[in-house]
């Protein structure tokens, strides 16, 4: 059996200590970082830097991205938007309170009597008397097709090229291809949000809002659409309503004041 020199003896007795310190300082790193985290985070608070500047530190990279973006919708992309689906009154909601919102002031949305109820929950003897220029709620889908088949002929017969742009909104109901042949009739001057049994082309919305369309009405949709309770809508309904009252009473009261002496 090999014997072991006095150095070599010493040695052996010595790495035992000389690791000490090192599982020592792998024990407390890991506590020390723990510790540090937090009051990191409140530095960075007090300098007033962004709380992703903590989560790179802290990662070594920066957060995933969120998109929040929202594709645009307008109302008057295509001529006809037949609707299907567990979603379509939710998105009928969206297109008609869309164009009472951002184009108020020059368009003017139909919307018959029967859908008004299911869309908005207005009961038979409300909005009457609204005299807000952006929407009107005819008795039945007999009368809103009739004062849009008279207010389209006296454009064309006149000329009329500066008048509110047109937007029925309505469950089709029986009378599809009068629809249809008004649409056709007038090109450019009505466009149509359509329930029911559309012949033309229809978008279907699931109830998570997805839509499935063919290529004409594909392009005027986002690929999905937020869903909207009938409560929620005719709370929007009559805010910008209200808004559109706000606007035009100012500009009557000028109009019918007196002037001072």
């Amino acid at each position: 059996m090999p014997t072991r020199t006095r150095g070599q003896a010493q040695d052996l007795d010595s790495r035992p200590s000389s690791l000490q310190p090192v599982l020592l300082l792998g024990l407390l790193l890991p506590a020390a970082a723990a510790i540090c985290y937090p009051f990191r985070h409140r530095i960075y608070a007090a300098a007033g830097l962004p709380a992703f500047s903590a989560t790179i530190a802290a990662t070594g990279g920066p957060p995933p991205a969120r998109y929040t973006y929202q594709a645009a919708i307008d109302p008057f992309a295509a001529p006809a938007t037949g609707l299907a689906g567990p979603g379509a009154v939710s998105t009928a909601r969206i297109l008609a309170l869309t164009a009472l919102d951002e184009h108020s002031e020059s368009s003017l949305v139909v919307v018959p009597r029967p859908d008004a109820t299911v869309l908005f929950g207005l009961g038979e003897d409300e909005l009457l008397d609204d005299d807000t220029a952006g929407l009107f709620i005819p008795g039945n889908l007999d009368a809103a097709l009739a004062y849009l088949e008279t207010e389209l002929a006296i454009r064309r017969n006149t000329g009329a090229t500066q008048g509110r742009r047109l937007l029925l909104v309505a469950d089709c109901a029986g009378e599809a291809e009068r629809i249809r042949a008004l649409l056709d009739r007038h090109p450019g001057g009505l466009s149509a949000v359509l329930l029911g049994a559309w012949t033309g082309d229809q978008a279907a919305i699931d109830d998570e809002g997805l839509v499935d369309a063919p290529p004409a009405l594909a392009s005027t949709l986002p690929a999905r659409l937020p869903a909207i309770s009938r409560t929620e809508a005719r709370d929007r309904l009559l805010a910008a309503l209200a808004r559109q009252y706000n606007d035009q009473k100012p500009a009557s009261r000028r109009r019918s004041a007196p002037r001072r002496p």
